[in-house]
């Protein structure tokens, strides 16, 4: 037989997608794969229910309902502050990953650099070994997760093609300032890169931080790729609903790539969809004060057990220090498969998302879950010096 791609030495399946899998395995509560438990809002089931019926349910139009995508125009718009082209600025696509992928491909060639900050979600490194690209990290550094400005700085004299960003940043759950966003801007300028955005976690930011749009800053609309989804935002993540804004220069080249990966996101789940974009500003306000109230239960709960943890800006993780509860020679990999048979709590080792070697004692918890999941996890956790002993 030939040989196959020699891609694949290069990166493992998802630790978290396995987890997720070991948790179903033993009837752990699964803190590792960031889905909630909880049901997506009244008016979106309502509609797919009618649309289970009245279609549409066969191929779209390639790059997306154009209901969809002129829903999606006026809702970012109306975030980001600037009138989109539901036309020439805008794909629908199965979820996030895929506008990532097509971004990636559309911007780069085989040996060129992405930069990227460490700690990481794990797909992008993947991601860009799909492309041939060479990856390029900037470490943040915890607790408050900032980087070094000469350090990043460096690593735009190598002559990176991109930046990748998470902002609000999965897993560390930093929300990006102004003022860093800008020094990033005027490295993107100053060194002709693109910013590839990965905004999924825009509506769950806490009090005291601001998301703020990268395209939305001087000079970067022209180099700026803004991939999300309304996974998170409506708690439907099974419904693989994604799309990518960019200028159309940028746009053509990502809907190419799209049109041959992936033929088009699913027609009735497109247009149950266009009612959650709809939404009043209203519900972006309780959706945010139902993710503080979810996070205020389980840092208080990890702070009474007595587990360190670093406190999120944004997003719905928690990094975790385990050190205490290691034996010796264990990895974190194994920490966390006998913490989800034991303990009954799945986590993520924090080896998934950092480059830096030597870091053992991290591991990502979620806490997007009903306030009874969460209670019953902490409950569990509760026990970890006893059962992981």
């Amino acid at each position: 037989m030939q040989e196959m791609s020699r891609k694949n030495r290069l990166f493992t399946d998802s630790v978290i997608r396995r987890m997720t899998r070991i948790a179903l395995s033993c009837g752990a509560i699964n803190l590792a794969q960031g889905y909630p438990d909880f049901d997506p809002p009244k008016a979106m089931l309502d509609r797919l229910a009618q649309v289970s019926y009245e279609g549409p349910h066969q191929y779209p139009i390639t790059m997306g309902a154009p209901n969809f995508r002129q829903a999606i125009a006026k809702k970012c718009g109306r975030f980001m502050g600037r009138t989109l082209d539901p036309e020439t600025e805008i794909v629908a696509t199965i979820g996030s990953t895929e506008a990532m992928v097509d971004t990636i491909f559309a911007l780069t060639n085989p040996g060129d650099k992405i930069i990227m900050f460490s700690p990481y979600f794990e797909n992008y490194r993947a991601q860009a070994i799909f492309a041939d690209c060479e990856p390029v990290f900037v470490p943040l550094k915890p607790p408050a997760f900032n980087f070094d400005p000469a350090v990043l700085e460096d690593a735009f004299r190598q002559h990176p093609k991109a930046i990748i960003i998470c902002n609000p940043s999965n897993p560390s759950g930093k929300v990006f300032t102004e003022e860093e966003l800008k020094l990033i801007a005027g490295l993107c300028v100053k060194y002709d890169t693109y910013a590839i955005m990965d905004e999924v976690y825009e509506h769950i930011v806490y009090e005291g931080h601001k998301h703020i749009y990268m395209n939305s800053l001087p000079g970067m609309w022209e180099r700026t790729v803004s991939c999300s989804s309304l996974s998170k935002t409506y708690s439907i993540t099974g419904w693989r609903l994604g799309y990518a804004i960019a200028p159309q220069p940028i746009m053509d080249r990502i809907k190419q790539y799209h049109d041959f990966n992936a033929v088009g996101a699913p027609s009735p789940l497109m247009e149950a969809a266009v009612v959650g974009l709809e939404m009043p500003d209203s519900y972006y306000e309780e959706f945010g004060a139902h993710y503080a109230h979810m996070k205020e239960i389980f840092t208080k709960g990890l702070s009474d057990i007595g587990i360190p943890y670093t406190d999120p800006q944004g997003t719905y993780f928690v990094l975790a220090d385990i050190g205490p509860y290691l034996k010796k020679g264990q990895t974190d990999v194994e920490f966390c498969e006998e913490l989800t048979h034991k303990v009954g709590v799945s986590a993520v080792p924090g080896t998934s998302f950092f480059n830096e070697k030597g870091i053992n004692n991290i591991v990502r918890l979620h806490f997007a879950k009903k306030d009874e999941t969460l209670y019953e996890a902490l409950n569990r956790l509760s026990q970890i010096k006893e059962k992981m002993a």
